[in-house]
């Protein structure tokens, strides 16, 4: 059992605007497994939640994970990815339903939120795209 822990960050400046992700992977002791940050075009700020939680479990499942611990700083999706709340934008029903579907991979997940201060790298990896760095 791996058990691995992403947190994720998407980001638009402008809604919708250039936007960018920023996933940090982190191994059972807290190490530092990967990160990764990338400009995806133009979005939503909640688009581009979305996106990067998409690209943190493909990363977590690339490493191998059994079990992935997912944190992020959108309360929203947070609560949409656990059921808490409805999805009723049509293009964040389709990045919700490829989410749960792409999480059937492991054993087990979880999904919190935390204040953005608390998820400061994936938050920095987010503007360091934008900011073509």
């Amino acid at each position: 059992m791996t058990k691995l822990t992403v947190n994720v960050d998407g980001g638009s400046r402008g809604n919708p605007g250039p936007a960018a992700i920023g996933v940090v992977l982190r191994g059972p002791g807290g190490e530092l497994l990967e990160e990764r940050g990338e400009r995806i075009g133009r979005a939503t700020n909640n688009v581009a939640e979305y996106r990067a939680l998409l690209a943190g479990i493909e990363l977590a499942a690339e490493h191998g994970a059994t079990e992935v611990e997912l944190i992020g700083d959108s309360q929203l999706v947070v609560r949409q990815v656990e059921g808490r709340y409805k999805v009723k934008d049509a293009t964040l029903r389709e990045l919700h339903a490829e989410v749960k579907r792409a999480l059937t991979r492991f054993e087990s997940w979880t999904i919190g939120h935390v204040r953005r201060e608390r998820n400061a790298d994936a938050d920095r990896l987010v503007n360091a795209a934008l900011d073509g760095g």
